[in-house]
C-alpha cells in the first residue's frame, strides 16, 4: 500500500460513526481520483483496498445484526445495500482494468464509479445508519464497531482491492444474480 494515501486505521467507537468517517474518506479519494494532478494510480489502488475491505466488513458483520435489532431496516434494505455495494465493486473493476490514467476512458470510469458511490452513500445513511442509530443500542454498535474495525483494518492490509480479488467479487455477485452479468 501506498503510505502517503492514510486510509486510517479504527480500532474502535460507534459502528455508524466508523462507517461514516468511511464514507467521508470515500468522498475525499473520489475527489483525488477525479484531481489530474494526483497520483491517480496510488489513488486507485487505495481507494479499492478500503471500498471493498468496507463493504466486506459490513456486509459480513454489520447488515446481519442491523436486520435483527432494527426494526426500519428490513431485508428489502439489507438487500438493495449488497446490490449496490455490487454495482459500485463492477464499477470499480472498470476503473482498476484501464491501463493509464490520464485518458477520457479512466475519467469516464472515475464519474460512473463517483455517481454510484455517492448515491450508495446518501442512501445507506438514510435507510439503514440512520434507524440503526436510533433503534440499536450504543452497547452493541460499540461491539459492532470493534469487529467491523478489526475485519475493514484486516481486509485493507490483505489488500482485497487488488484487481484479480475484484474480478472474482464481481463475479461472484453476478452469481448471485446482484448485478446483471
Amino acid at each position: 500500500m501506498d503510505n502517503a494515501i492514510d486510509l486510517g486505521r479504527p480500532t474502535s467507537g460507534d459502528v455508524i460513526d466508523l462507517i461514516t468517517a468511511d464514507h467521508r474518506l470515500f468522498e475525499r479519494l473520489l475527489a483525488q481520483l477525479r484531481d489530474a494532478t494526483q497520483d491517480r494510480d496510488a489513488v486507485r489502488r487505495a481507494f479499492a483496498d478500503v471500498l471493498i475491505a468496507h463493504g466486506e466488513a459490513e456486509e459480513e458483520l454489520v447488515y446481519p445484526v442491523l436486520r435483527k435489532q432494527a426494526e426500519d431496516i428490513g431485508q428489502h434494505e439489507v438487500e438493495h445495500g449488497r446490490e449496490e455495494h455490487a454495482e459500485g465493486n463492477e464499477a470499480l473493476l472498470a476503473v482498476l482494468e484501464l491501463k493509464g490514467t490520464d485518458t477520457q476512458a479512466f475519467d469516464d470510469a472515475v464519474e460512473e464509479l463517483s455517481n454510484l458511490v455517492a448515491h450508495h452513500l446518501a442512501e445507506e445513511e438514510l435507510t439503514i445508519l440512520s434507524p440503526a442509530r436510533e433503534e440499536v443500542g450504543p452497547r452493541v454498535r460499540a461491539e459492532l464497531g470493534e469487529k467491523w474495525a478489526a475485519r475493514r483494518n484486516a481486509l485493507v492490509d490483505e489488500h482485497v482491492g487488488a484487481v484479480e480479488n475484484v474480478r472474482r467479487i464481481v463475479a461472484k455477485a453476478r452469481r448471485e444474480e446482484l448485478i446483471e452479468s
